[in-house]
């Protein structure tokens, strides 16, 4: 009987060591997070090109490599030479409208142009968010230029005909998180966790103050809510990025537009886990800048969109940080 016991409890103690090891050997999830917009989430920053239509290559991220009091936050994106360095654990998705899919590591070009001389705050969002969480990350791009939130991203619950891009949107999320072990096999076997939403918009609308200013406040609500439930993640963090420009000193509807998306954030029904970041003060001069005559695309300052991306990186750490909350 003594015998018969030990062996019993020597078969027990084997299958509870197994179950234990096979649990511990799970792959931690993929950290998702979405980056919607227009325009400037596309991605018009210059990485390297100079001459004359670049303004002989003034605000370019090569250029920043050059100043003193930007070289040593700029120096993890860029090699001596000028090159990439493409992360490991964070990568990025990214359908533009009737172009080819981008799908890969974090670095240059997952930018409407496609190519390497361009880039979105996905960059240093990316950087921040990486080296924040210990698991991988998936960024999914979601922007199309010229796009407004009361025609084009309107959201179901603002009632009338939901917009196009609002459906595409949610189309694609729903692709790019059933596609990713296949598009990216270093994410193969892993599970996902959705942890955020970058809002950064506004041109669109603020170019129409008769419509689209008055109901951007109950649009932008309706968006997140929305969002959320078509999701099925009730308190999913999210992020607004304030209208950058260089109209810092604004006519009334642009700083109406702006009032309005910085008290979405301060909306209780939205709950805590939804955050405002300022961009005004990171817009720089045209003259300093590649593109001098393109002032909706922050002149595709280099500086101007790191920091942009910066800010919104950090604001996203925040949140999560936040007491842990259901899903």
């Amino acid at each position: 009987m003594m015998r018969h016991s030990f062996f019993l409890f020597a078969l027990v103690t084997i299958v509870g060591s197994f179950a234990k090891g096979s649990s511990a050997q799970q792959l931690e999830p993929v950290r998702v997070f979405v980056l919607a917009g227009q325009s400037n989430m596309e991605g018009q920053a210059v990485v390297d090109l100079a001459g004359k239509d670049y303004n002989d290559g003034k605000g370019t991220l090569l250029a920043l490599l050059n100043r003193e009091d930007c070289r040593d936050k700029i120096s993890h994106l860029l090699t001596e030479q000028g090159r990439g360095k493409p992360r490991d654990d964070v990568w990025v998705r990214y359908q533009r409208e009737d172009r080819p899919l981008l799908v890969g590591p974090l670095d240059f070009g997952f930018s409407v142009y496609g190519d390497r001389h361009h880039f979105g705050p996905e960059l240093q969002f990316g950087h921040v968010v990486g080296e924040a969480l210990d698991e991988p990350v998936l960024i999914i791009k979601t922007a199309w230029g010229g796009k407004s939130l009361y025609r084009d991203f309107r959201p179901p619950s603002s009632g009338g005909e939901t917009g196009k891009y609002y459906s595409l949107m949610i189309a694609q999320i729903r692709e790019a998180l059933q596609q990713y072990p296949t598009e990216i096999p270093a994410l193969k076997g892993r599970d996902y966790r959705l942890s955020g939403l970058v809002w950064y918009h506004g041109w669109n609308d603020g170019v129409d103050p008769q419509n689209a200013v008055p109901e951007y406040e109950n649009n932008l609500k309706n968006l997140i809510d929305d969002v959320r439930r078509d999701l099925r993640s009730p308190n999913l963090p999210v992020v607004i990025g304030e209208i950058t420009g260089p109209w810092r000193n604004a006519p009334p509807e642009w700083e109406r537009l702006r009032k309005a998306q910085a008290s979405v954030a301060m909306n209780q029904e939205l709950g805590k886990f939804v955050g405002f970041v300022p961009t005004r003060d990171f817009v720089r001069a045209a003259e300093d800048s590649p593109n001098p005559t393109h002032g909706h695309h922050e002149f595709g300052n280099a500086e101007t969109y790191f920091l942009v991306g910066n800010a919104l990186g950090h604001e996203m750490v925040r949140l999560l940080k936040l007491p842990k909350h259901e899903e």
